[in-house]
């Protein structure tokens, strides 16, 4: 039977649980690396047992470690990450120039092919590639040489590259967000990029509603058979682009709220959308306390709340952008993390949740394994 290995990465530290393909009963390990911030970690989808993470502190900088064995045993690898050439200045929140630095990792997406290869979002924002296991790691310069990048500015979490989406179809093209730069597309495996920002609106914090960066996007997601499809969850606004992130259009609806951080789809039906409603930008906590998912089945527009499970009051948690994710399941699962420590899983679809774990350190990532 097929199963599953649930990825979290957590304000102190990773934790890692397993499940049959039942996904009824669950064992939970860790924390890995305990009292660090796991701000990412995944698995290659070539070679399951090869996972990478990003850890770091404040006092101790960061460290990007591997594990060979689903996680049972982890080794340092590389932590080498310099800007080529001279890294310039991006904006500052109060708009004065700011020199680039590097801060962290907040993103590790392995390739589809290669289990040693791997790009990584950093923050200040930029694109490294390792093809070596994580040993070395080379800017791919291409992005922050991008003639807008001088007008780039850090959003509340700071300048972070978060979001790295590579096409399943086509092997030079892959998508990325930057809060709060906006998303871009490169079709030549990251050696030039574009704005794909037409369509996004932001009047509450660009002078130019329509400017062609300095958007702040939450998340993208993509269905990988039907990979021209883009949804993403904005700072304000729920979007989808049906021409490769050429251009955007509101598919907010009926939604109580369109702010928000995560978004995903479902692995078995590219129009099936689910999204975690926020209040709003100053308050992060569902509204009215309750804690909902909302899905469409439609691509957008018409979103049906799903509470089975779920805290119907009281309940003043956030759900953070990399926090959800999806198994691959014929009964398509649903995962998502709160900033109170719990797990939520759906195993069929969203219809009705679980608690598969309690009382963790706040969630900052959530990925999954579909196991063979």
């Amino acid at each position: 039977m097929s199963g599953v290995r649930v990825l979290a990465g957590t304000r102190k530290g990773a934790f890692i649980l397993t499940a049959d393909g039942k996904r009824d009963a669950w064992t939970v390990k860790g924390p890995f690396f305990g009292g660090w911030e796991l701000y990412h970690l995944k698995g290659s989808p070539v070679d399951p047992n090869r996972i990478y993470a990003s850890q770091g502190t404040g006092w101790f900088g960061q460290l990007i470690q591997r594990s060979n064995d689903g996680g049972q045993t982890w080794e340092p690898v590389g932590n080498k990450f310099v800007y080529e050439g001279t890294p310039g200045t991006h904006l500052w929140y109060d708009g004065t120039p700011h020199p680039w630095e590097f801060k962290r990792i907040w993103h590790l997406e392995p390739s589809l092919t290669d289990p040693d290869t791997v790009y990584a979002g950093a923050e200040d924002a930029a694109m490294f590639l390792t093809k070596d296991g994580g040993q070395t790691w080379n800017e791919l310069p291409g992005l922050r040489d991008h003639g807008s990048h001088k007008y780039w500015q850090p959003g509340a979490g700071g300048m972070c590259l978060h979001t790295i989406v590579l096409d399943p179809v086509n092997a030079g093209r892959m998508f990325i967000a930057i809060s709060a730069a906006g998303a871009f597309r490169s079709d030549d495996g990251g050696q030039t990029w574009r704005p794909i920002n037409q369509g996004l609106k932001s009047p509450y914090n660009l002078p130019d509603p329509d400017a062609a960066v300095g958007h702040c996007v939450h998340r993208i997601a993509q269905h990988r058979a039907r990979p021209d499809v883009l949804f993403m969850q904005k700072h304000w606004d729920v979007m989808r682009s049906d021409d490769g992130g050429d251009s955007w259009h509101d598919i907010g609806g009926n939604l109580p709220t369109d702010f928000g951080f995560p978004i995903d789809v479902h692995a078995h039906e590219p129009d099936t959308v689910f999204v975690v409603p926020i209040k709003s930008d100053s308050e992060h906590y569902p509204p009215d306390g309750k804690l909902r998912v909302y899905r469409t089945r439609t691509g957008g527009h018409e979103w049906e709340a799903l509470t089975s499970g779920l805290p119907q009051r009281d309940c003043y948690v956030n759900v953070l952008r990399d926090a959800m994710a999806v198994d691959r399941l014929d009964s398509c699962g649903v995962y998502f993390g709160t900033t109170a420590g719990q797990i939520y899983a759906s195993p069929d679809g969203g219809d009705h949740w679980t608690a598969i774990a309690d009382n963790l350190p706040a969630v900052l990532s959530i990925e999954v394994q579909t196991l063979p």
